[in-house]
């Protein structure tokens, strides 16, 4: 289970000004949480307190019996992974492959090893074509799929994304949308794309200026208009009326 207990967290280069401000809430294992709010809400912000690159002021965040503190970065950062919202910022090396495997070679893994898991999670993302391939000259929708590789050759219990369909034409997005229902990892994921948060999640938290503005069901928060108004947001387009096209369902 993800623990997260009254943090804030203070934005880089400001002694006053906070990201985070006392956010506290649990996600039990196998639960997929959407975290929406407006730019500038603080899910980003939220994202990299969670996975340790920015330091708490206050609170504490912990995975079941680990704490995380520097002593337990590493533990820490086995059970949790985290898919930026650029892959550019995770694809750094010359071939897929090579990128996929960073991550256990840093941790002394056989590459054989290595290998037969790559090859593994490759056809089980359905891009097993893309190995040799070089990481720069992806498609979005490709890349995308690289770095969510490269993050569960890690076989993380936990999975943060930052906007995942951002980016993506409309076959990409269902792609990877049909692929994250098959994932066993239990998510966190911050998106202003609230159609997939619908598919994807049962539950939503929003934040709003740094705070934990509501955490309900997500269908419960998503019908509720005037709050998500009030945030900045608007409801999912599937849950709107569209008179003109009753015809055609």
């Amino acid at each position: 289970m993800l623990e997260v207990s009254n943090i804030s967290v203070k934005h880089h280069g400001s002694d006053t000004k906070y990201a985070l401000k006392g956010v506290g809430f649990s996600v039990e294992d196998g639960e997929r949480v959407a975290l929406i709010g407006a730019n500038g809400a603080g899910k980003s912000s939220l994202l990299l307190t969670l996975c340790g690159v920015l330091a708490t002021e206050t609170g504490k965040v912990a995975i079941d019996d680990i704490i995380l503190e520097n002593k337990t970065l590493r533990d820490f950062r086995q059970k949790i992974g985290m898919v930026f919202q650029t892959p550019d910022d995770q694809l750094f090396m010359p071939t897929v492959y090579e990128d996929i495997a960073f991550g256990p070679r840093n941790y002394g893994v056989d590459e054989d090893v290595i290998e037969a898991k790559t090859d593994s999670i490759l056809a089980q993302l359905g891009i097993s074509h893309l190995k040799e391939r070089m990481s720069h000259k992806l498609s979005g929708g490709e890349k995308r799929l690289a770095a969510l590789a490269g993050v569960l050759i890690m076989e993380p219990s936990i999975l943060l994304m930052d906007e995942p369909s951002s980016f993506l034409d409309p076959r990409a997005r269902r792609k990877l949308i049909a692929i994250l229902k098959t994932l066993p990892q239990t998510m966190v994921i911050a998106t202003h794309d609230l159609d997939m948060a619908l598919e994807l999640t049962n539950r939503a938290i929003i934040l709003k200026e740094g705070q934990i503005f509501a955490d309900a069901p997500a269908k419960e928060l998503f019908f509720n208009v005037p709050l998500l108004e009030e945030c900045g947001l608007e409801p999912p387009l599937t849950m709107l009326p569209h008179p003109e096209f009753d015809h055609m369902r």
